[in-house]
């Protein structure tokens, strides 16, 4: 099981989660083991992916945007329709998290002062062309205001800088941001980007709720190299669909804050689509190279 980032990360925790669950369904004592091949945003890890053979004892995690992303930025050698997908399994959307000393308590108050202050509101994100970095591109768009975007290489150096007073903002997926506010860390989320509330963070409003139409999230899913035989391709699905829906697996995604969202390839294919061309023309007006 490849997964395209470095051990301890979001990805990471749910891969190892799931991972006994599937070996689970998959019966004839399945044995899985989690390979982390980081870099290059995702890109390294995907392209292992693709180009794996497709016999059914190679499968990995796929994840948004980055997996869209990359191949509109630059020329790469791996596309969302290279994949047999088999399922995608947490949606965590986006969140604007603040210092609890903060004066930003919604995302009007954000607004405002950057509308009158354009370019002092810093906004932290795990890198340029993140689900992170996107999230900001959209709600500059979205409230008509002007923000200073500073890339880090992961959600726990965005923390730090929130917590020292570094950053005025951070963009930090729910499910990261909850198990830091949990950890302790003096933050609160003034807004996040999914459609509805999610169940995790009941009493945080969305955008969309604050005036703001837009949505955010980062997909996780499994897939494998394209091509797998139909009846290997079958096995596959039907053992992440019953390890998705396992109550243990349920109860310990939970304690992990990962947002589940279990979807059947079909419905995984047209979230992707629907999110490429989303991309597609947030490129057009806004690319994000920096």
């Amino acid at each position: 099981m490849i997964i395209a980032y470095a051990p301890g990360g979001g990805t990471d925790l749910v891969a190892r989660l799931i991972a006994p669950y599937i070996e689970k369904y998959l019966g004839n004592n399945a044995r899985i083991v989690v390979s982390n091949k980081a870099g290059a945003g995702g890109g390294i890890g995907f392209a292992e992916l693709a180009k794996a053979a497709p016999d059914g004892y190679t499968i990995g995690f796929l994840n948004t945007p980055n997996l869209i992303s990359i191949p509109i930025e630059r020329q790469s050698t791996f596309h969302w329709k290279d994949y047999d997908l088999i399922g995608n399994l947490i949606d965590d959307p986006g969140a604007f998290t603040v210092n609890t000393s903060s004066e930003f308590k919604t995302l009007k108050d954000l607004v405002v002062y950057a509308k009158a202050n354009p370019g002092k509101v810093t906004v932290g994100s795990t890198g340029v062309g993140s689900d992170d970095h996107l999230a900001m591109l959209f709600f500059e768009k979205a409230a008509g205001v002007k923000l200073t975007h500073v890339p880090y290489k992961g959600s726990g150096e965005t923390r730090a800088a929130v917590v020292s007073g570094q950053l005025v903002v951070g963009a930090i997926n729910v499910g990261e941001a909850l198990a830091y506010i949990k950890g302790g860390s003096p933050m609160r989320m003034i807004g996040q980007m999914s459609l509805k509330r999610t169940v995790l963070a009941p009493d945080t409003p969305t955008f969309a709720e604050q005036g703001y139409n837009m949505e955010s999230a980062s997909l996780r899913g499994l897939a494998a190299p394209k091509g797998l035989p139909p009846e290997i391709r079958d096995r596959l699905v039907k053992a992440v669909a019953q390890a998705a829906a396992d109550p243990e697996y349920i109860k310990k995604a939970g304690e992990l804050f990962a947002p589940i969202r279990y979807l059947a390839p079909p419905a995984y294919a047209k979230e992707l689509a629907d999110t490429e061309k989303m991309l597609q023309q947030l490129w057009k007006d806004m690319p994000w190279k920096e």
